[in-house]
């Protein structure tokens, strides 16, 4: 089947953006404090309401066959290429899109993603169809409290009940973000712990209303509490819902990492502040005359158009419906070194300004962007990870000494 030319493609996405969004309006003189949060910061009732918001645009997405774009037509996507994608993106921004949440892009780009690569036929028909278009919403069970950067070492475990048509699982994960509002998490949990740790992980989709599932929330420092723990007392999984095969998880865990990364170097969903907002800031208090905030001012820029081009190169350079390589690392690590370095100038801009609440418009919000923005070094693999991914994978440098070839049961502390 012959695909559409980009370009001509364009209009076609133009056309139908018109017709569901309204046109983007012109940026402000400042920003809103919901505008610069890294992480959302809302009232459940508030949250809900943006998930609702969000879902109704994802499934006009969906209908109209714009969601999934380079995954293939037989897996539930619209089969096309990273240019295209790169179109989409682009026609897109020129619109007012729901804020999204960190919620709806771990279903749609990363579970939606991880069932429909590695799911049954029963699964693609009854679960990816419905992340897809976000009639089920899907959190990501991988990190514990032991296994943060070294994800392999996960201790959760999974055993077969005596039957063997289902899995009990016993652990806790944590840093899970909109669990609260998930129908199912794609979990990651040791089946075998005689093989070394890689070997021995399997993915699970586990309903989080199964009885032993509590989720708990975790307060941040930045008010909100949109992460969460999530611990599992003798869940009852039926092996219908086992992503891959038994001991896959690793190789399901590390494509949808890589998802992951793209999704969040992407910059297709707006993350706490941006240039725009810093220079509109610089404005309002007056000090886009000073020349150290003019350089300041300017090398912000630099860095938000090279993450832009190399965003822009990665897409296209990658594979039509591919899996993701370890260059999204780069976009990744390029997205959190640019939210660090966006929160740093406007608070050398504010001053103490930046920590009381005083009531003046575009100031205050901006902390949230502050106190945000060293948790989105940690989330989607560190960027102490991100470099030794670039380092071995792209440079081709000499991997770390790894200690841990041991199986599981082998190495200390298990």
């Amino acid at each position: 089947m012959s695909q559409p030319d980009p370009d001509a493609w364009r209009t076609q996405v133009r056309q139908w953006l018109a017709t569901v969004l309204e046109p983007a309006r012109a940026p402000r003189a400042t920003a809103e404090s919901a505008d610069l949060a890294v992480f959302h910061n809302l009232p459940e009732d508030e949250e809900r309401r943006l998930l609702e918001r969000c879902r109704v645009y994802q499934r006009a997405r969906f209908d109209a066959g714009y969601q999934a774009l380079t995954l293939p037509a037989d897996k539930g996507g619209a089969g096309l290429t990273a240019a295209h994608v790169a179109v989409f993106a682009q026609e897109e921004s020129a619109f007012e899109v729901p804020p999204s949440t960190e919620l709806i892009s771990v279903t749609v780009r990363l579970v939606a993603m991880a069932v429909s690569l590695f799911g049954t036929d029963e699964q693609l028909r009854d679960h990816a169809r419905a992340f897809l278009r976000t009639d089920l919403l899907a959190c990501q069970l991988f990190s514990e409290p032991g296994a943060g950067s070294d994800l392999a070492g996960v201790r959760t475990r999974a055993r077969r009940d005596q039957d063997g048509d289902a899995w009990v699982i016993d652990g806790q994960k944590v840093w899970t973000s909109g669990a609260q509002f998930a129908d199912y998490g794609l979990l990651l949990a040791r089946t075998d712990p005689d093989v070394v740790k890689q070997a021995g992980i399997t993915a699970f989709l586990v309903p989080m209303d199964a009885p032993g599932v509590e989720v708990r929330p975790i307060r941040q420092m930045s008010g909100g509490a949109s992460f969460n723990e999530v611990f599992l007392s003798g869940v009852r999984v039926p092996d219908r819902l086992r992503i891959g095969r038994p001991g896959q998880g690793w190789e399901v865990a590390t494509t949808t990492l890589a998802f992951e990364r793209t999704a969040s170097g992407s910059g297709n969903r707006r993350k706490g502040g941006t240039f725009t907002d810093v220079l509109a800031l610089a404005r309002s208090l007056d000090r886009t005359s000073d020349p150290l905030v003019r350089q300041r001012l300017a090398d912000l820029y630099v860095r938000a158009a090279l993450r832009a081009a190399t965003v822009d190169r990665v897409a296209r350079t990658s594979a039509a419906g591919g899996r993701p390589g370890p260059e999204a690392s780069l976009t990744k690590l390029m997205a959190s070194d640019l939210l660090t370095r966006t929160g740093q100038v406007a608070a050398e801009l504010m001053g103490a300004r930046i920590s009381a609440d005083t009531g003046e418009p575009g100031t205050f919000g901006w902390a949230q962007h502050l106190l945000g923005a060293p948790g989105y070094r940690l989330a989607g693999g560190t960027d102490q990870i991100q470099r030794n991914l670039i380092g071995e994978r792209v440079l081709k440098l000499p991997p770390e000494p790894r200690v841990d070839r041991a199986p599981f049961s082998q190495l200390p502390g298990n």
